[in-house]
């Protein structure tokens, strides 16, 4: 079984983006905004943009578990 790079968390009107791994971290710092915000370790999205960032993130080869 792959290891987990990202573990996403349903929270309603927003999805939380856990990253799991090093590499999952890098990708967040590298790809999404600086602005972006955190819940402890996890990345707030709101859910219409999620299904993108996902999607990029599993496109670049990194294991997402929802």
């Amino acid at each position: 079984m792959p290891e987990i790079d990202v573990q996403i968390h349903h929270e309603g009107s927003i999805i939380l983006l856990e990253p799991k791994t090093e590499s999952a971290q890098e990708w967040i710092d590298e790809n999404l905004p600086e602005d972006v915000m955190y819940w402890t370790r996890s990345v707030v999205v709101e859910w219409r943009y999620a299904e993108d960032i996902v999607a990029g993130i599993r496109d670049d080869g990194l294991e997402v578990c929802d």
